[in-house]
């Protein structure tokens, strides 16, 4: 008779109802218990240091500081954690710096719930795992020469390079990562220099064409000249 694994779960999306479904999911589940759930980073990091979850499941688009950075400040306390990516986002750029941050797993929220299901017994078991059209895109990817320099960045020159894209200030960057404004003005040039651009404007063309942003993300977070 196998013995059925008790897994105990942090569980961090930024929507209510989104983290009640996926709950409620993972309820049904023997052997399964979400043991804290998590609005933003902020939160998900102080409740992993007072629940020690077996596995962290985690989106990437969080307010404020990304999954990104999340990821990186739960690997700098435990290098041992478990951290599966479950997020809307396909781009298979997301993916391996999730990867390249500290995660086991990258499951994209549109796939069926049997692979999100399959990812925790993975990842628990410290085994790197992927959604298919992840997995598909990434193989695309190492097809071209598109990403190589998107690549080079490090994890904290990409969510540098998120923040900027998405309008966001060298200070106010600067507030959100917990780093010096000096930090921010140095990664923004090494960003650039690595990416092969002179100015913000072409960088932010770039990241657009590398889909870093959502293109209605972008128009969400930006000003477009409304003449209301």
């Amino acid at each position: 008779m196998s013995v059925i694994r008790h897994i105990n779960i942090l569980l961090v999306d930024d929507h209510a109802i989104v983290r009640e479904g996926y709950r409620a999911l993972l309820a049904r589940q023997p052997g399964l218990a979400v043991v804290a759930e998590a609005g933003d980073g902020a939160q998900a990091y102080q409740l992993f240091k007072q629940y020690q979850p077996d596995v962290v499941i985690t989106d990437i688009s969080l307010p404020g500081s990304s999954g990104l950075e999340l990821i990186a400040r739960i690997k700098q306390r435990s290098a041992d954690a478990r951290i599966l990516v479950f997020s809307m986002h396909q781009n298979p750029g997301f993916a391996a710096q999730a990867i390249r941050a500290g995660a086991l797993g990258y499951v994209t929220k549109s796939s069926p719930p049997e692979d999100l299901l399959r990812a925790i017994q993975e990842v628990y078991a410290r085994r790197y795992t992927l959604s298919a059209d992840i997995a598909q895109a990434l193989a695309l990817e190492k097809l071209g020469s598109n990403r190589i320099a998107l690549e080079t960045l490090t994890v904290r020159e990409f969510e540098i390079l998120r923040l900027l894209v998405d309008g966001i200030s060298n200070d106010d960057i600067a507030n959100i990562l917990n780093i010096s404004p000096k930090t921010v003005c140095n990664c923004h040039y090494l960003i650039k220099r690595k990416l092969g651009v002179n100015t913000d404007i072409e960088l932010t063309r770039l990241a657009i064409k590398l889909n870093v942003l959502d293109l209605l993300e972008l128009s969400g977070h930006a000003d477009f000249g409304s003449t209301g």
